[in-house]
């Protein structure tokens, strides 16, 4: 038969139930009371582990502090030293790490609130998706980096100095690189390139930094590259062309005679040592890049037959990304340092050993060497095992300790940057429980055949179990105003988890657990695992969508600095968010915004897939004066001139609407704060409704309402 269209709560049944003339039938044990109402039962709200959900668990809503939400998302643990929970519930940005000062404080809310607001009450008019790029901290990276390798050098004794370089291909934003190279210019910091247009990057950046700076030149090379990479070297650039492959030797060998450079030539070995974990992938034995010993032999022999062997100068090998801990670091550096000592032997200019990437960072706050998502060790400890390693081989050996370089990308870049969207709207992913007066229940269960009856006792015995009827805690689904496919490509592609927490609302305890949707039309456009392993998130309700009454509700991914915005595509047709640029300031809300940008409007992802919006326009504007000029005929104009002028203005108006769109971003216009929201976007305007937008339609923005953005 039918399933029973209704929930049975028991708490509602008169006390005389059992005794009633329904007693024939077995009285169910009390349902919840939520059960009834739809209002999800008291569980964990914990992202992570059953010891932070009792923080939610145990904590009443009259109770809850900041400091709960802190404990609850473990911003504590990986957003350390950088991101916190103030006393506003708002999380803050501290931009020198340990070193920030009370007042030096940045409140993330009041920058989106800045950058979304209207021109008109002195924002800026963005729109939202948003990445907040915070330099501060990015100085404050590398400035740690570079401590702690001084720091292990100091302590240990080690002869030589640490001087690292930046891998492009984390972050090739040019202000990002730029001031790679502008803060790490005192410390000698270079770039790393692993293409041609990388190359030439690296090289026009580098004009402005340390001349003794690295320009260490990776990846698979063909003439182009080692041409570009031996002019680098006319121009007064510190370049050094790894080998990735044996042959490539021979391209060096006579390209470098035809230009008569003299190259800096170095190599990259593929070291037995392997990481086991995700990021491994492309090291040991088998990986992708890299020569053997036996090619590197080979090499020297090439080299000294050219008369060469002075130009190789370097040693590079790469275990992975997010090394898990230092006991496999000093494994692959204790190897590679045996193989430099060897090419000291053989009569190599060796000068230095670059250890290549893998500097983690702790994406979940776990600290551990058994995750992907995090590493056991701190800079320090790193920076140790690696002086420490190189150290005892070439002390054995009784060679001189090398310049130490590294290719710390992820570990520079990743907290610089926070990705901002907000939700639109959620949905619980299970239709509600209808409730039931006592008095309709008892006459439902009278007229219910003896079947039937039999049926009522076995729904409500798996109604308690939280079986079929669904009595199990919804989870609701946020929509949220981004692409997963476009800002956070890494979760799609690899799954990698990234720490996403509500900006704000912090002093509240969460009441719903949920799933994030994105705008795609693609189910995989959704995200529903998080740090620690949870499959839902601890969010607050939405009260009357996303501009009621506590306004928009917004949310962050941090530590996604590294490769997201490189690796992003144009799925569906949404390209990337606005940036903005932020310094902390002395001014009255700690920060200022130096640089902006808006996201990709429609016509420029449309031109990325080769569309010309330019010519789709014109088609769809004679479309338009061909459809206006028939719809004037249809209602029988007698072609006098008003109705000659009305049928142009009609013609010119949706004309202008249409060439709006595509000076528009992709995404969603969800307003701040339910108001006008206008921006220029390479000549369009942006508007929240269709009334604001009718009021301005006809008319051109003047000289005083046009705004120049400066390019982040």
């Amino acid at each position: 038969m039918p399933a029973l269209g209704c929930c049975v709560d028991a708490a509602v049944a008169p006390p005389a139930y059992a005794n009633s003339p329904l007693g024939s039938l077995p009285a169910p044990p009390p349902l919840p009371l939520s059960f009834i109402s739809g209002a999800p039962p008291p569980t964990p709200m914990s992202p992570t582990s059953a010891s932070a959900g009792s923080v939610a668990a145990d904590v009443d809503a009259s109770h809850w502090s900041p400091s709960h939400s802190a404990s609850l998302y473990k911003i504590d643990s990986w957003g350390a030293p950088y991101f916190a929970v103030n006393p506003s519930g708002n999380v803050s940005v501290r931009p020198y790490g340990h070193a920030t000062l009370a007042h030096q404080e940045i409140d993330l809310l009041k920058i989106v609130k800045k950058v979304s607001d209207p021109k008109s009450v002195g924002g800026l008019g963005l729109q939202l998706p948003l990445i907040v790029r915070l330099p501060d901290v990015l100085r404050d990276r590398l400035e740690s980096l570079q401590s702690a390798f001084e720091f292990a050098i100091q302590t240990q004794g080690y002869e030589a100095r640490y001087q690292g370089v930046f891998p492009v291909k984390c972050n090739q934003d040019r202000f990002v690189v730029e001031d790679i190279v502008k803060f790490g210019s005192q410390f000698r910091f270079g770039l790393e390139a692993g293409s041609k247009p990388e190359l030439l990057l690296a090289m026009s950046c580098l004009c402005k930094g340390s001349p003794e700076a690295l320009l260490v030149c990776n990846g698979f090379k063909d003439a182009e590259y080692i041409t570009l990479s031996l002019l680098a070297r006319k121009l007064d650039l510190n370049a050094v062309i790894v080998l990735e492959q044996e042959e490539e030797v021979d391209l060096v060998i006579e390209i470098s005679k035809k230009l008569n450079v003299r190259p800096v030539i170095g190599a990259r070995a593929k070291l037995r040592t392997k990481h086991s974990g995700h990021f491994g992938s492309t090291s040991g034995e088998k990986g992708k890049f890299g020569l053997t010993t036996t090619q590197i032999l080979r090499v020297v022999k090439k080299l000294e037959v050219a008369e060469m062997l002075d130009c190789f100068q370097l040693l590079h090998f790469h275990i992975g990304s997010q090394i898990p801990s230092t006991a496999l670091l000093t494994d692959g550096v204790g190897e590679a340092a045996q193989i430099y000592c060897e090419l000291v032997r053989l009569g190599a200019n060796m000068q230095v050993i670059d250890i290549g990437g893998g500097l983690g960072i702790d994406y979940d706050g776990s600290k551990s060497a058994d995750s992907d998502l995090s590493v056991a060790y701190t800079l320090e400890e790193y920076a140790s095992a690696v002086v420490q390693a190189i150290r005892y081989v070439c002390d054995r050996k009784n060679v001189k300790h090398p310049v130490l370089c590294s290719e710390s990308g992820r570990a520079i870049v990743s907290h610089h940057s926070i990705l901002i969207f907000e939700a639109v709207s959620a949905s619980v992913s299970r239709a509600a429980p209808v409730a039931m007066s006592p008095l309709g229940l008892q006459y439902l269960v009278e007229g219910l055949t003896e079947d039937a009856r039999s049926d009522y006792t076995k729904m409500t015995t798996a109604a308690l179990r939280a079986m079929e009827i669904g009595a199990s805690d919804p989870v609701r689904t946020y929509h949220v105003n981004l692409s997963i496919f476009t800002s956070i490509p890494d979760y799609w592609a690899i799954g990698q988890l990234f720490p996403i927490v509500p900006i704000h609302h912090l002093d509240e305890r969460p009441g719903v657990r949920g799933v994030l949707s994105d705008l795609t039309c693609d189910s995989d456009g959704k995200i529903d695992k998080f740090i620690g392993g949870g499959t839902s998130l601890p969010l607050h309700e939405m009260v009357g969508g996303g501009c009621g009454e506590r306004g928009p509700y917004y949310l962050g991914m941090f530590l996604g600095g590294a490769y997201e915005e490189a690796l992003g595509g144009v799925h569906n047709l949404f390209g990337g968010p606005s940036v903005v640029r932020v310094l902390q300031s002395d001014g009255p809300h700690s920060f200022a915004v130096t640089r902006a940008m808006p996201g990709p409007s429609c016509g420029d992802v449309l031109r990325v897939m080769q569309h010309e919006p330019e010519l789709m326009f014109e088609t769809l504007k004679h479309r338009a004066e061909e459809y206006c000029g028939q719809e004037h005929g249809s209602n029988g104009g007698d072609g006098d001139t008003d109705d000659y002028d009305h049928g142009m203005a009609n013609n010119s108006a949706l004309a202008s609407s249409l060439a709006q769109y595509f000076h528009s971003m992709p995404y969603l216009v969800v307003p701040s704060s339910c108001s006008l929201t206008a921006i220029n976007n390479g000549g369009g305007l942006y508007y929240c409704n269709g009334e604001d937008y009718d009021a301005v339609v006809d008319s051109s923005p003047n000289e005083d309402e046009q705004w120049s953005y400066c390019y982040a």
